[in-house]
């Protein structure tokens, strides 16, 4: 039996050129308090949200307008029994034109129905690709994590 990675596709307007920027962008659309560096070949970042998760992504392939794939090294879901779950998974988004819009395709490879994270993990990433991602290439403004106030 084979499972199935938690995949996401939408259709923009915009360029791959635009679509890519964004995409790296991350402070834009996942976290304003992303640590460490998202635009090139073996940058390292960390995301955390509050004491629910916290990961580290190294970006394993950078292919400018059409592919970015990021290796989680290491992570900490505090709410699922084994915390570690996606350590040594991907994050891959495809950047490809089809006619006249430009189609981004999302798939965490490793987060599958049988893991314990999966309904909360990929609604979480559902609001942030259509809530947050989409708007920043569509409109220029994402919706992400906000920096707390001191």
């Amino acid at each position: 039996m084979k499972t199935s990675d938690y995949t996401i596709s939408f259709l923009v307007d915009q360029t791959p050129k635009e679509a890519f920027e964004a995409i790296n962008n991350v402070r834009g659309w996942w976290s304003e308090t992303i640590e460490g560096s998202t635009h090139k070949l073996n940058d390292e970042f960390r995301y955390r949200h509050e004491d629910i998760h916290d990961s580290k992504q190294k970006l394993v392939e950078f292919i400018p307008d059409k592919k970015v794939v990021w290796l989680v090294t290491d992570s900490k879901l505090s709410f699922i029994k084994h915390k570690d779950e996606w350590t040594n998974t991907r994050i891959s988004f495809e950047i490809e034109r089809k006619g006249d819009m430009t189609q981004i395709r999302f798939t965490h490879l490793g987060l599958v129905p049988e893991v314990e994270c999966y309904d909360s993990c990929s609604g979480g990433w559902s609001y942030y690709l259509n809530q947050s991602l989409l708007p920043l290439i569509t409109t220029g403004t994402g919706r992400p994590d906000k920096k707390e106030k001191k």
